[in-house]
């Protein structure tokens, strides 16, 4: 014969967690840890690339401004802003950051070698180079640091624009679409891009 368990006045029976509630509150635990650290991850990153970001921002819209100036001083007929694959003076393709040549434009086939900013020195292999303060923090000093941009390339692509007047749609003779794409590469980091697109019109 089985006696009962008896629990005195004022006793309850004590009770532990079961196995199920231990691996649901780690399983919370786990997903709330990898979003903090997903969080942390993207911080990193953005930390780590935001010079290289601002960068790419900076030459992409003087590459749109230099394209704006070339329509509005009319040293190019409109018809040539567009790539040479379509008869215009803008080369197809990445290329490497190189200084406007004696035409003023930049992404054109007189392109040529860059120095450095303020020092009329020749950056490393022509390419565009920054130069930075060095450890003293002051720029302008003996230990300043010559910055290659030869990791960055970018791309101008245009663009027809259609227009449709009494239901024939044909290209606009007067508007033209511009993309211009700046992608760099860094180490043990994948490629990345920034892009700004425009539309120039033949009127100015």
């Amino acid at each position: 014969m089985t006696q009962a368990t008896k629990f005195g006045k004022g006793s309850k029976p004590q009770r532990g967690f079961a196995l199920i509630e231990t691996m649901i509150a780690m399983v919370v635990l786990t997903t709330g840890v990898c979003a903090v650290l997903a969080g942390l991850t993207y911080a990193i990153s953005a930390t780590e690339s935001a010079q290289e970001d601002l960068i790419a921002r900076h030459k992409a819209m003087a590459a749109l401004e230099s394209i704006y100036m070339a329509r509005d001083s009319q040293e190019v007929p409109f018809a040539q802003i567009n790539n040479a694959s379509n008869g215009g003076i803008f080369v197809n393709g990445n290329l490497q950051l190189l200084c406007a040549g004696p035409d003023g434009i930049l992404g054109t086939a007189d392109d040529a070698a860059c120095t450095a900013p303020d020092t009329g020195v020749a950056c490393p292999s022509g390419i565009e180079c920054l130069v930075l303060p060095g450890p003293d923090g002051i720029l302008g000093t003996a230990d300043d640091e010559t910055v290659s941009l030869s990791n960055f390339t970018r791309s101008i692509a245009f663009t027809s624009v259609m227009q449709t007047i009494n239901g024939v749609t044909s290209v606009n003779p007067n508007l033209i679409g511009v993309t211009i794409t700046i992608t760099y590469t860094k180490p043990n980091w994948p490629a990345r891009t920034y892009s700004v697109s425009a539309l120039i019109s033949s009127y100015h």
